[in-house]
């Protein structure tokens, strides 16, 4: 399998929107999930997408960021607005090749490099 490589992030005022690529491969059919972390904190996920399209949220996100994918291209997105300070950190897209997604970092077998995410006040 080719790696996972984001693209996308960067540093952007407050109130302003980012979008997120994942170069996917094969892994685009399977479960797929944006993870984040910031200095001195846990890897948490923040969106993620199963095989049959269910995209569940973490709370701090919800109304703000949408994930999609584009099967024909095999990248997933995430795209992010009214940003907050708050969502500045690494973001890191993950795949696990079955069709259940799961909000757990050691249920994902292949990981990007991540992309940094700054948020301005």
């Amino acid at each position: 399998q080719e790696p996972l490589v984001e693209s996308g992030g960067g540093s952007v005022q407050a109130g302003g929107s980012l979008r997120l690529s994942c170069a996917a491969s094969e892994y685009i059919k399977f479960c797929m999930a944006w993870f984040r972390q910031a200095p001195g904190k846990k890897r948490e996920r923040v969106a993620s997408i199963d095989s049959l399209g269910w995209t569940p949220y973490a709370d701090s996100v919800k109304g703000r960021f949408t994930i999609s994918r584009d099967s024909a291209k095999n990248i997933l997105y995430l795209q992010m607005n009214e940003l907050k300070p708050e969502d500045t950190a690494n973001y890191f897209c993950a795949a696990r090749t079955v069709r259940d997604c799961s909000p757990f970092t050691d249920r994902y077998s292949a990981w990007g490099q991540g992309t940094q995410v700054t948020v301005l006040s």
